[in-house]
């Protein structure tokens, strides 16, 4: 079968259909090419799945912590891990409805298959086998007989969005069962009661704190000298603290050596034994239920034909844009969005919420704003959070900024000792002369503690308009909240200090 439409989009995850949701809107006709179910990994084996699994931790700490702080005669006789999982399947299938309803709505026509690239505006098609129902319900309708390839062509112009994969280590091979991936952990059937995380980074933090609230021994292996070592040095520490704390073992400067999984039937029923070399040069072994390899995430664009037209990909397997403003390729017409991009694109779902919108419109022949990396979000939804905007101090200072710098634990506000998880606001800006107490415009916001996701919006908003910590100062915070404390280092880098000593 043939047909021709204005964009084709392959891929049906965040930035997927954000593009196609944003073309179709602006009028034009939009094939979405998708080979599995709309939504990608940040629906279905991702963003969604995890925090619904990270709140369920969060009502799990809570009950110790009625009892421990506030005399609240609570016990938990356990998790029904099989009606947690429920909940959060159906969480899930209905943010997938939801996706697909909106494509319907918006006209798009969902392709279910797989797409290869045949020119610079053109895929062949080869549908994909049976779907889950819920793939079906309410799509913008599927080109093709089920057995039939088909082609599309585009007019003006198409969309990567393929996504990625977890990565793994050399010679560390996944199992599905004792050695897993983030992918393979989500669907795992029960709860362990030992597991080791390799890797510190958000995804690696947020299962050890999922383990650790659902009653497991954890001891988290990162191989760099600090837990999410993107992010500030100051919140590696606090996070770590908070770890700790809270019985989590953390290694940082380790690497892995060795894993071995033992028989099922042997006397150690089937762990898994991982050497470790610590970061001083000693060797040791952790004995595990199972091994969680949270080491990052990789593109998938095999199968995909990029040769066919002349692209390549880079040596980390991103795509790599000519021009970051369009994010369009070297190939007039072809764009590329989501965890396809290198950095400093941040493989975020919100940023490719973002990438999409940039695509749509340019193709639409709108001028968009490009994406403004350094005002997207970071998040790790642990316990405790992180969230951040902007530079780092490290990376502010490595730019060659005169850099000025503000703390405050989150435990100096009431709010802060009525959750007593600990924490801190830190925010660097730069240094401006006698004007506003001496500091210019803000560069980063750096948030360490309970709900701090929630409280990013604002450092976003600080960063993305250059405002100086003086604009921020003239804005009353509520009182008693967390975000005080923000509105507290604001009114300290301005010279107008009030709590805060």
């Amino acid at each position: 079968m043939y047909d021709q439409t204005d964009v084709i989009v392959i891929g049906g995850g965040t930035g997927g259909y954000s593009a196609a949701l944003r073309a179709a809107a602006l009028g034009l006709r939009v094939a979405l090419v998708e080979r599995d179910l709309v939504g990608g990994t940040c629906l279905h084996r991702g963003c969604i799945p995890s925090k619904a699994m990270l709140h369920a931790a969060e009502l799990v700490d809570g009950i110790a912590e009625a009892g421990e702080r506030w005399g609240v005669r609570a016990s938990l006789d356990g998790v029904d891990y099989a009606a947690l999982i429920a909940t959060r399947d159906d969480i899930v299938r209905r943010n997938h409805l939801g996706v697909e309803g909106h494509l319907a709505h918006a006209g798009v026509t969902v392709v279910r298959g797989s797409a290869t690239l045949t020119g610079p505006r053109s895929v062949a098609i080869t549908p994909s086998g049976a779907m889950d129902p819920r793939a079906t319900a309410g799509a913008g309708g599927a080109l093709g007989a089920p057995d039939t390839p088909a082609s599309l062509t585009a007019r003006r112009g198409l969309v990567l969005a393929t996504g990625s994969r977890p990565r793994t280590l050399p010679g560390l091979v996944p199992d599905g069962r004792r050695i897993l991936t983030s992918d393979e952990a989500l669907f795992a059937a029960d709860l362990p009661a030992s597991v080791v995380v390799l890797g510190g980074g958000a995804i690696g933090c947020e299962y050890a704190s999922f383990y650790r609230s659902m009653g497991a021994e954890v001891t988290l292996v990162e191989a760099a000298d600090r837990l999410v070592p993107l992010e500030d040095a100051d919140v590696s520490r606090q996070l770590a603290r908070g770890f700790r704390r809270r019985g989590i073992g953390v290694l940082t400067g380790a690497r892995l050596l060795e894993a071995v999984t033992e028989p099922e039937s042997g006397p150690g029923g089937g762990a898994v034994r991982a050497t470790v070399r610590t970061a001083r040069g000693e060797t040791t072994e952790l004995v595990a239920q199972r091994l969680l390899v949270a080491v990052g995430r990789a593109p998938v664009t095999d199968g995909l034909g990029l040769e066919r037209i002349g692209l390549a990909t880079d040596a980390r397997g991103f795509v790599p844009p000519a021009d970051w403003d369009r994010l369009e390729t070297a190939v007039p017409g072809v764009h590329v969005v989501g965890d396809l991009l290198p950095p400093p694109s941040l493989g975020l779902a919100h940023a490719s919420f973002a990438e999409g919108l940039v695509v749509a419109e340019h193709l639409a022949g709108l001028a968009p704003r490009p994406v403004d990396y350094a005002s997207v979000p970071r998040v790790t939804y642990s316990s405790p959070q992180t969230a951040a905007v902007g530079l780092t101090e490290e990376q502010a200072r490595a730019a060659g900024h005169d850099v000025v710098t503000n703390s405050m634990p989150l435990t100096a506000v009431a709010k802060g000792m009525v959750h007593g998880q600990g924490g801190m606001v830190k925010v660097v800006a730069e240094r401006a002369g006698s004007a506003a107490g001496g500091v210019g415009r803000v560069l980063g916001v750096h948030l360490v503690g309970p709900h701090v996701s929630e409280m990013v919006a604002e450092g976003q908003l600080v960063v993305g308009w250059e405002a100086e910590p003086g604009d921020v100062a003239q804005h009353v915070h509520a009182h008693p909240t967390l975000s005080e404390a923000v509105g507290e280092v604001f009114l300290s880098l301005a010279g107008r200090g009030l709590h805060q000593v």
